[in-house]
């Protein structure tokens, strides 16, 4: 047996997170407690996925029931509640089929594959290159960091997997390098959540999705922090007025299960075939009720309705705050996924509301971010918008 001789006492967990110290225990709604019994205000919403907020009832009570049924079997045998989840994903988007996984990094790893494989066997494109942007996060598998515009997310990992071209969010003179590509696809975030908070422009993703139609390039957009109504509608990009044809799902979806998905148009679709991707525990019967359960519960619950007027109302907020703290430099994001600027390090501004009893995030070294649930009441934004208020103050 390993031992450890050295005086401090070493984690058995990989050094992977630089964790905060508290350790939390239970959820429910918008708030949550540590094992000292300590009460949180959670606005990051475990990262976007906790949108109906922790331990939703439609989602608690479905699940439960699965739990004395069936909790796994193989893709090799057909999931009734994969498939009525795959059917309420293609009702309520531009989409065809549906692909199950287990992660963000899964589903956009499984989008890589697609346009790759449609590429080569549908189009006969035999130098398939993928685009996508500076300080966009797409996850951590090989693929996906290196589709991933930050060099800090890629440190290390060299050499990088070929066929990736990175171009400058919002920029107009990506647009000429795109049109002038042979690549096979573009991937991009409607907001780059981990990149600053920072949404696409209108005009710039009109003009993206045009020459794709006019280059014959799938056009794929990253939903999995944007996704299940977190901007507003169930999808962003619903908010811009284009057709992908290929969009990755996650967070959201399973309200804290782990599921993932890409929903693919009919063309796109034609890229696999049995035996050209799978995964062992991707859509199973547990994660598929959870996720099952809680689009049923955004869609018939007025969630979304809901949704936005809770995001005008910490608007408002949020712009009395940006004039009352000169530290604040510049309030940003769509719908419920915010980013606020600020002059100084937003770590520290993190740490002191984690004191006041409010968890919040980070989107850089600059930006803070704000993740409420899409249940959220406005009591509850009031007591955000106090405590941050309060926090502001000491910087």
């Amino acid at each position: 047996m390993a031992t450890n001789s050295t005086a401090e006492q070493v984690s058995a967990l990989m050094q992977t997170y630089s964790r905060f110290p508290i350790s939390l225990a239970k959820g429910k709604g918008s708030h949550v407690w540590d094992t000292e019994g300590n009460k949180y205000l959670d606005f990051t919403s475990g990262i976007a996925v906790c949108n109906l907020g922790h331990v939703p009832d439609e989602v608690k009570n479905e699940v439960q029931k699965q739990l004395d049924q069936l909790w796994h079997c193989s893709n090799l045998y057909n999931i009734p509640a994969q498939e009525e989840l795959a059917k309420l994903l293609v009702e309520n988007s531009f989409g065809e089929q549906v692909f199950f996984c287990n992660s963000g990094a899964e589903a956009n790893e499984a989008a890589i594959k697609l346009a790759k494989r449609y590429a080569r066997k549908i189009k006969g494109n035999d130098s398939p290159e993928i685009i996508t942007f500076r300080q966009s996060f797409h996850g951590r598998t090989m693929a996906t960091l290196t589709a991933t515009g930050q060099e800090k997310i890629q440190d290390g990992f060299s050499p990088l997997l070929p066929g990736f071209r990175y171009l400058q969010f919002n920029d107009m003179a990506s647009l000429g390098e795109i049109r002038e590509s042979n690549a096979c696809a573009v991937l991009l975030e409607l907001v780059q959540g981990e990149g600053g908070v920072i949404p696409a422009n209108p005009a710039w993703v009109k003009e993206l999705e045009a020459i794709c139609r006019e280059k014959g390039m799938l056009l794929m957009i990253d939903e999995v922090q944007t996704g299940i109504g977190r901007t507003g509608p169930l999808f962003a990009y619903e908010q811009y007025g284009i057709v992908p044809d290929v969009i990755s799902l996650a967070k959201g979806l399973g309200s804290g299960f782990p599921i993932g998905a890409i929903i693919a148009g009919k063309e796109a679709a034609k890229g696999f075939e049995p035996g050209s991707h799978g995964s062992t525990f991707g859509g199973n019967p547990l994660a598929a009720t959870a996720g099952l359960a809680t689009v049923k519960a955004v869609l018939d619950g007025a969630i979304l309705e809901k949704a936005a007027g809770l995001a005008s109302y910490l608007d408002e907020g949020l712009a009395e705050l940006k004039a009352k703290h000169s530290v604040v430099k510049e309030i940003r994001g769509l719908g419920l996924l915010k980013g606020i600027k600020i002059d100084g390090n937003a770590l520290d501004i993190v740490k002191t509301a984690m004191g006041e009893g409010l968890l919040i995030l980070t989107a850089g070294p600059d930006v803070i971010r704000i993740l409420p649930p899409l249940t959220a009441s406005k009591e509850e934004v009031d007591q955000f918008l106090d405590i941050l208020d309060k926090v502001l103050n000491k910087f």
